[in-house]
Formats: C-alpha cells, structure tokens, sequence
C-alpha cells in the first residue's frame, strides 16, 4: 500500500479537479436549459467520491514519490483525467458510443484537438465550454510536465533544461509548487490577454473565452465545424490566433522570468530564436508560392499562410480551409510541419525543435570528427555544454518516436484504412497535430467515421506522443516491475 499511496493520492486529487472543472459548464447547463445538466452533474458527483475514497486512504500515510512511482502517478493521472472528461460527452450526448466519448477527451485533454462530434453549432454551450476547459488544464498540465517531471525522469534530452525544481527531493517539491502557481500566473494572464483581443476583434463573448482556452493550450477545439474558417472574413482574427498559438509554442519558464523582471532570456534563448526563424522562413516560402501561383492578394495570401503554418507548427490544429488542395507540394509540407513542434517547456507538441538544433549539432561536430579523427569537440547548446546522457536519451527518444509512428500506422492500416488516412493519422495523433490528410482525417474532414479499433489505437498514440513515448514504454519493460 505504501507503493501505491502516492499514486492512489495524486490521482484523488486529479478527480477533485475534474469536479471543480465541471462546475462552470454545470451553472452553463443550468442557465440554457440543457439536457447535459444532469451528465456534468453526475460527473461532479462521481469524481468528488471516487476522488473522496482514496483521498481517505492515504491522507494519513507518509507520502515519500521515487522515480518509479512518479512514472505511474504520470501516465496513471492522465488515463483517469481522459477516462473521467469522457462521462460528460456519454451521458450527455446520446447515442455517442463511450468510444466517441473517450477519444474526444483524450484527444482534448492531450491537446490533439482530433474530433468526432458534427454540427458543434447546435452543441449545448456546456459541451463547448468542457472541450475548452479539457485542452486548457491539459496544455497547463503539458507544461509542468514538461518543466519539473520529465527532467527529472531523463525523459528523451528534458534533462537539457532542468531546474532547481527538476528535483523530486523533499528540499525541491516546495520549490516545484511555487514554479507550478508562477507558470500557472503567466497562463491565465496570457489566457485572458487573448480573451479580451478576440473579444475586441469581433468575436462574441463565449467564443473569445473557448477560442482563447484552446489556442493558449495549443489544443484547437473550436466551437464550429469549419474551424477558424468561421472567422475567414476577419483576417484580425487570424493574426491574433497566429500570435498567441506563436506565444504559447516558446518556454513557459521564460515567460516567468519576464514576470520577474529579467526578460532577457526569452529573447537571447537560442531555441526560442531558432523556431521563430524557422517560422519565418517557412512563411515566407509559402506565402511567395501562394502570391505567384494563386489567385490571391499579397495580404491574403500572408494571413491564410501564417495561420495555417503556425497552426500546424505549434500542434494547435485549427484550420482556415483545406490546404493540401494548394497543391501535391503542400500536402508533402504540412506532413513534415507536422513533425516539427514549438519548444520544450511549451504546451505545444510534436518531437520539439530544440531536438532538430541538437542533432544538426551533433551532426556537424561528426562532420569535423571525420576530417580530424583525433580533435576533441564539445557538443554545446545555448552556451552550455550537454552531456553523453542527454545525447543518448534525446537519440532514444527520435528512434521510439519515428518507430510509434510506423508501427501505429501499420496497425491503423490493419483495421482497412488507406495507407494516407493510415500514415497521416498515426502521425497527427503522436504529434499532437489534429487534423490528417485525405478525404478521411484531412483538414475540413474530422475522425468519426474512422472503425473503433482505429479511434482506441489512436487514442493510445496521443497519450504516447503527450507524455513524451518513453514515459509510457518504460512501464512495459519487465525491468521496471522488478524490486
């Protein structure tokens, strides 16, 4: 029991949050008059004493996490905040099979923003709000994961930015939970920063808020099937979006140091300095392409180019209209997009770019060790020397990366679906992306005619691909279970 307690602890208090979570969207039911009432409800309900048991059980124990444990507490919180977000969409949208129900939440709560629901236009306002509320905690939840677990854990070169609060040590958890209420700080602030200048550019008061939520949590749930299509004619808005999903792809850790006065850091990080170059080479590729072979102005072509890579670079997943009819070229682009991700200690997903500098890095320094086998070149990454360790753990990563991805899509191709719906669907799932490829899974298209192997294995993909892959295959390995 003295095992488990820390996980059964840990995972109490994931349900008391989901009962807090459910409050607003239950006031939200009660005001509009809707049936998904009583599903928020007896979601409430049901976490508050399933959360109340194991609370009880180990309140008076000595609470003491080791790696070992902090793995299970991980994965194990986050399979019950995906299992618990499902409730309300089962009970409260009928006939939605309890498959639909739960990749909908873990595709929001893993910030995916994959989708199985239609006509979100006639939706209860309630069911809108929980989707938002579901990539909003889950993108602050990404972040401190980020931030003060998986340094902590090795976690496929996170060790390269751990702080002071990457230590699990008695001396280090107070310093960790005053990280957590800072970086929760900027969150909310950013949060309502992007509330109030969607709500200025035009949008109504509940679709700024839910808009909001999901782009600071790089989520993309939005309140229309059309995606931000919906807001096509207010280019405002598009640059807004591209602005804040832009803010919430760089170091939430930077942005504290900001907050404190210090705001040097965020603009001499060379990650950070990487990944906006990188957009901004992208963009202007793209946007040159557009003005000369579409039928578009400069203006246009800038604004739908920028959101629509930002979107898909970021793992935001909203979308201005299909673009893998731009072109065969863009639909080769938006795939590799797919793969590259904003930074480390972000709510963004994918392989994270800091992992592209460092293998171009390790690259040119095996070039020079070619042309001079003997010299000794130290591998070095925003000014500080990395480690053998960080090295091997950040290769590990890339191979299990590369390796979920294929053996997913293999597996999606099994259940009879085509090798594009099959590869870009494995892919969007592990990356966190959202929208796919093709007529199936592609950008104006969404997941609910996929069979319901396919939704369960990609569900499997989007907790694997959020909690970093290693995190969730080291508790497959019969080593880990051994005393």
């Amino acid at each position: 029991m003295a095992f488990l307690s820390p996980i059964i602890f840990v995972c109490s208090h994931v349900l008391f949050l989901m009962a807090v979570m459910a409050l607003p969207a239950i006031g939200l039911a009660w005001l509009d008059g809707s049936a998904a009432f009583g599903a928020f409800a007896s979601t409430a309900l049901l976490c508050l004493l399933a959360g109340g048991v194991g609370y009880r059980l180990t309140r008076r124990q000595k609470l003491v996490v080791m790696s070992k444990q902090l793995y299970l507490i991980t994965v194990g919180s986050w399979s019950i905040f995906s299992l618990a977000g499902a409730l309300p969409f089962y009970w409260g949208l009928p006939p939605l099979s309890f498959t639909d129900a739960f990749f909908e939440s873990i595709s929001g709560v893993t910030t995916t923003g994959s989708t199985v629901l239609t006509a979100l236009e006639q939706m209860p306002l309630s069911i809108l709000l929980w989707r938002a509320e579901l990539q909003w905690v889950g993108g602050i939840g990404i972040v401190v994961l980020g931030i003060a677990i998986l340094p902590f854990l090795r976690v496929g070169g996170m060790r390269l930015f751990a702080t002071e609060s990457s230590d699990w040590s008695g001396k280090s958890i107070p310093r960790a939970q005053v990280l957590v209420r800072k970086i929760g700080t900027v969150y909310l602030l950013l949060t309502l920063l992007a509330t109030l200048a969607y709500g200025l550019a035009g949008m109504s008061f509940f679709d700024a808020v839910v808009h909001a939520m999901t782009t600071l949590a790089t989520g993309g749930y939005s309140n229309y099937d059309a995606s931000m299509a919906h807001f096509g004619d207010n280019p405002g808005i598009l640059w807004l979006s591209s602005l804040f999903m832009l803010l919430a792809s760089l170091p939430f850790m930077l942005y504290v140091s900001a907050l404190q006065g210090d705001a040097r850091p965020l603009f001499n990080d060379s990650q950070v300095r990487g990944f906006l170059l990188f957009v901004l080479v992208v963009v202007a590729f793209l946007t040159t392409e557009r003005v000369i072979n579409a039928d578009v102005t400069p203006f246009q072509a800038a604004t739908h180019v920028t959101f629509n890579v930002v979107s898909i670079i970021t793992t935001t997943g909203y979308v201005t209209g299909d673009y893998s009819q731009w072109g065969s070229w863009a639909i080769v682009v938006f795939f590799y997009l797919m793969f590259v991700g904003g930074c480390s200690g972000s709510t963004a997903g994918s392989v994270k770019f800091f992992r592209y500098q460092l293998s171009s890095i390790l690259l040119w320094n095996q070039l020079k060790i070619m042309r001079h086998p003997n010299a000794v070149f130290v591998t070095k990454f925003n000014h500080r020397a990395v480690s053998d360790e960080i090295i091997y753990s950040t290769i590990a990563f890339s191979f299990f990366f590369v390796l979920t991805v294929a053996l997913l899509a293999l597996s999606l191709s099994l259940t009879g679906l085509d090798f594009v719906t099959s590869l870009s669907a494995a892919a969007t799932a592990v990356t966190n992306v959202g929208p796919g490829l093709g007529d199936i899974v592609g950008p104006v298209a969404n997941f609910a005619n996929l069979p319901d192997s396919a939704k369960w294995l990609l569900s499997i993909g989007m907790l694997l691909g959020r909690l970093e892959i290693m995190t969730v295959i080291v508790l497959l390995t019969p080593t880990f279970w051994r005393n």
